[in-house]
């Protein structure tokens, strides 16, 4: 478990300030651990600051990736995870999520700490994890893109930040059946472990989006008969790839952070967590791009970015506790799970604009089992229990992989059951898709009566004629796309 400690150092120096001062060795001992806590309070302000930054990176990367029509939807959509999100959660989800009272004893959720506050509250650690709260609810934007109605979503984004969401955390971070830092560990000596969110987060995020992408149903033309799949252009690659690199920044925040201070020897291991999360992306990019240049001759910029997002999912479980050649590995396979999960996706005709469940979901889950393959014994130290169990493949025998299968199953079931349940009474009450002519026109004029580009378009898609799709009679065209078999679609 979390062994917090002070370097020799960092007393011998505080120390000798403050006898000079003439306060003796206790006041030292106290200054040095006050300035030890202010570190740490200051890197997770900081690290939560650059995860809230991501949703900058998202609303990018989804903008660029869709067609210009909707770009302003898409944009209102990211900011109002926030807002909307920073109520539900404090109100609400937190306190799900790591609350604790005298009267409630039970592994499921928490309980107390509601609308959160008072003098001994933890501010620095409720706005770190508010900031991972806001990232799983936006995950889902991007796969419902382009035809799902603003007020359905809005009430998504509310309830997995105030319930979806909190009850995961709480089973794998707080002191649930399936965490790592429970009181009474159910599984093993270290349950299941995912360092900075693989499961907890992208994966929550990623089942929902794939719920919410089945049951909205794809874009109008981006299917034909025969299982045609029809190219539907995102207008902005410049602004996708600006977003993926600002979510790369920002993933040093998500994963470094988790080390939730830097005192005690947590400044090392963040170090390394940063090496790990750098190797990972980077080879998962490298090996999307070299797939799809392999397979079609072309070098594809999209599949690309989504690599690097794949690895950085990839490796987020695992970022504490696999060496940085694993973290290599790690990425590499991402990089595969991100071309053949979006043909994988196109096979049943599941329509998912900017690529969310093959980043999200399926490389959470990639990334959660692969602590099971290549944790190492060393490394489960300081955040983890001194186990027998660790990666497979390095030894550590088949425990931790099992705990590990356990975890992914148990937030999937979960997260598909809610998901429904939340999409199907949206869908029979304020209603999921928007209506043919409102897709047709762009949702960014139907939703709130403005344009992204209004000085360029005039109200309409500069890429629904690109294929020669007719221009209809109300709004902007639609971009039928060029016919392409799935396995070359991009």
């Amino acid at each position: 478990m979390r062994v917090r400690y002070l370097g020799p150092a960092a007393v011998v120096m505080g120390g000798g300030a403050a006898l000079v001062a003439g306060t003796g060795v206790a006041a030292a001992e106290d200054t040095v651990e006050s300035l030890a806590g202010a570190i740490d309070i200051a890197w997770l302000l900081i690290a939560g600051i650059l995860v809230l930054f991501m949703q900058a990176g998202f609303g990018l990367v989804e903008s660029g990736f869709i067609r210009s029509k909707n770009v302003t939807n898409i944009l209102m959509k990211n900011a109002l995870d926030l807002s909307f999100g920073a109520i539900a959660y404090w109100a609400v989800g937190f306190g799900l999520a790591y609350g604790t009272t005298e009267f409630i004893d039970i592994r499921f959720f928490g309980g107390g700490s509601f609308f959160y506050g008072g003098e001994d509250a933890d501010y620095a650690g409720f706005f770190f994890q508010f900031a991972f709260a806001a990232t799983a609810a936006t995950i889902v934007s991007g796969a419902v893109a382009e035809r799902t109605k603003f007020a359905a979503y809005l009430v998504y984004t509310v309830v997995i930040t105030a319930v979806i969401y909190p009850v995961v955390t709480h089973w794998a971070w707080g002191d649930g059946f399936l965490s790592a830092y429970a009181s009474d560990i159910q599984f093993g000596d270290n349950g299941m472990i995912d360092f900075a969110g693989s499961t907890v987060v992208h994966s929550v995020g990623g089942w929902a989006a794939l719920v919410g992408a089945i049951m909205v149903g794809a874009r109008r033309g981006k299917f034909g008969p025969g299982g045609i799949v029809n190219a539907l252009p995102g207008h902005s690659m410049p602004l996708g790839f600006l977003g993926v690199m600002i979510l790369w920044i920002g993933w040093y925040g998500f994963n470094a952070g988790s080390t939730l201070g830097l005192s005690g020897g947590f400044a090392d291991l963040a170090a390394r967590v940063a090496v790990t999360t750098t190797l990972a992306a980077g080879a998962s990019a490298v090996t999307a791009m070299v797939i799809s240049r392999l397979r079609t001759g072309h070098s594809d910029l999209s599949l690309t970015l989504n690599g690097v997002l794949g690895g950085l999912v990839g490796i987020t479980a695992g970022c504490a506790t696999v060496e940085p050649w694993a973290a290599v590995v790690i990425g590499v396979v991402a990089g595969v799970i991100i071309v053949y999960g979006v043909e994988l996706l196109y096979r049943f005709q599941i329509d998912d604009p900017v690529g969310a469940v093959p980043v999200h979901l399926f490389n959470g889950i990639w990334g959660t089992l692969a602590v099971g393959l290549f944790t190492t014994q060393a490394n489960l130290a300081p955040n983890y229990a001194d186990s027998a169990s660790y990666g497979l493949l390095v030894g550590g025998g088949i425990d931790q992989f099992i705990y590990q299968v356990i975890g992914v199953v148990a937030v999937g079931a979960w997260t598909v059951v809610t998901s429904i349940i939340m999409f199907g009474i949206i869908k029979y009450t304020v209603g999921l898709r928007v209506d043919e002519s409102e897709e047709e026109s762009g949702l960014d004029v139907a939703e709130h009566a403005m344009e992204a580009y209004p000085e360029f378009t005039g109200g309409r898609d500069p890429f629904g004629p690109h294929f020669g799709a007719p221009a209809l009679q109300t709004g902007a065209p639609i971009a039928g796309g060029a016919p392409m078999p799935p396995a070359d679609a991009g």
